[in-house]
């Protein structure tokens, strides 16, 4: 029997999905304005995990991810522009263009880190419709009102609200320090549907003018959609807790007057040498920077296994490096019992199966579950032991079946002497503090088919692939 942690009522508790066998799991997706990057992919790969725990106990999922391609704005607090507009324009390109790029790009990433995606992708500017029955509904219902940019949740109308981060909303109202919209009826009201200026890029017709949706109210109007008012499993990061989340939780109660999910799931942070990953640090790596750093997806996949899903995890090349030799060695170990022929005795493979069982069961407890990998290969080598590993390797999801791949057939082809003039012409303009210059050096190398990236030991380049 699974148990899991539940944000919502903060302990585990066992898991009894409404359809008996079948799982209803709505899953946070990316917003494509940009490369997701490890971080993101941490969240991405507990996701995984938890999809291949309940497939390997017998349950059937209806699995749901959306993909955010409008709406999120650069502010959680409903404030700047429009992440999809202003990547367009730095890029001199359409919002649908951008979308489309970075999806594939993402889509990629996913298949190379073996994730084992939701049954469906669902995108947000496919479901505009959707999103405005959902306002309006909000609206007759006493909990949403119109000013001057848009039409906002008031939170005061919402007894519940909190009750997944545990805000005290009255102490976060009394002691905030936000610039209030004089309009909005309370400061923490969140936007349901912006209206657009003329200049917007991405706006639809609605009751309430020409604009385009919130990112909250995104992912509430999916689920519902596809999973019904009531459903099991909503993932996410954990950064997502105490706004997003939170703010689908007032909408989904607010519109349908019932619990719209039993049970939330987050994972934690990861960390990036003990700090925060961000763009300003150039520490935001992508799964292609590490290719270029001759490390495989599956390399971080394994890192990330070796850390429960609500521990922080820190990353550092020094943990990549062990995690790569790590797996090299695990994978060896594994082919020595491809062709074994000793006998092992059917109670020993058992209770090695019960152990694992009961390490995945237990909030998904991977880093004890590979201690019984651990123990397994250094049995007598048995071809009956290499039918256990891989029966594991179900959840571990590293391809433990497979003949391991040298550095040389990884390593990034040579970058053309072009590129590598433009990208230090680029360094040579940020140090000369031109960074209009060295944004349009940088737009250059990406038409040609090529990445910059800053690194702490200055930049590295790396060849998309389309």
């Amino acid at each position: 029997m699974l148990k899991i942690y539940n944000t919502l009522t903060r302990r585990k508790e066992e898991f009894v999905p409404i359809d008996g066998e079948g799982v209803r799991m709505y899953s946070c997706g990316p917003t494509v304005y940009s490369y997701a990057h490890i971080g993101n992919f941490r969240t991405y790969v507990f996701t995984d995990l938890l999809r291949r725990v309940l497939k390997y106990d017998g349950f059937k999922i209806n699995g749901i991810m959306n993909i955010t391609d409008v709406g999120h704005l650069l502010s959680d607090g409903d404030t700047g522009e429009d992440k999809m507009q202003k990547s367009a324009r730095e890029q001199n390109k359409s919002p649908y263009e951008i979308a489309e790029f970075y999806t594939k790009a993402f889509l990629t990433d996913i298949e190379k880190l073996n994730i084992d995606m939701p049954e469906r992708l669902v995108k947000a500017t496919d479901h505009i419709a959707d999103m405005i029955e959902y306002v309006k509904e909000l609206e007759k219902k006493g909990y949403a009102y119109e000013i001057s940019d848009g039409i906002y949740f008031d939170i005061a109308k919402f007894s519940g609200y909190g009750k997944l981060s545990g805000v005290n909303l009255d102490e976060q109202i009394a002691g905030s320090r936000v610039e209030v919209n004089s309009e909005k009826h309370g400061p923490y009201d969140f936007a349901l549907w912006k209206k657009a200026e003329k200049e917007h890029i991405m706006q639809w017709d609605s009751p309430w003018g020409m604009g385009y949706p919130g990112w909250h109210i995104e992912c509430s109007a999916m689920s519902i959609k596809y999973l019904g008012r009531h459903f099991d499993i909503h993932t996410g990061g954990v950064d997502h807790v105490p706004i997003h989340h939170e703010n689908e939780i007032a909408q989904n109660e607010a519109m349908t007057g019932e619990k719209s999910v039993n049970y939330w799931i987050h994972s934690e942070f990861l960390l990036v040498d003990n700090g925060k990953m961000s763009k300003s640090l150039k520490n935001n790596y992508t799964v292609s920077d590490l290719e270029q750093r001759g490390y495989t997806a599956l390399d971080y996949r394994f890192f990330c296994l070796n850390a429960h899903y609500r521990k922080k995890l820190n990353f550092t090349f020094e943990g990549m490096d062990g995690a790569k030799t790590a797996l090299v060695r695990l994978k060896k170990a594994v082919a020595e019992h491809k062709n074994g022929t000793e006998k092992i005795d059917s109670e020993v493979l058992t209770e090695y199966k019960r152990e694992f069982e009961k390490a995945i069961n237990d909030d998904l407890n991977i880093p004890l579950a590979l201690g019984v990998l651990f123990k397994l290969i250094k049995e007598k080598k048995s071809a009956e032991i290499y039918r256990v590993i891989l029966d594991t390797d179900r959840i571990f999801g590293l391809k433990l079946d497979e003949e391991i791949q040298e550095d040389a057939a990884t390593e990034a082809p040579p970058v053309p002497t072009e590129i590598t003039a433009l990208a230090e012409e680029r360094k040579a303009a940020k140090a000369a503090k031109d960074y209009a210059k060295a944004d349009e050096v940088r737009k250059r190398i990406e038409e040609k088919g090529y990445r910059v990236a800053d690194t702490k030991e200055g930049y590295s380049i790396l060849k998309v692939e389309n």
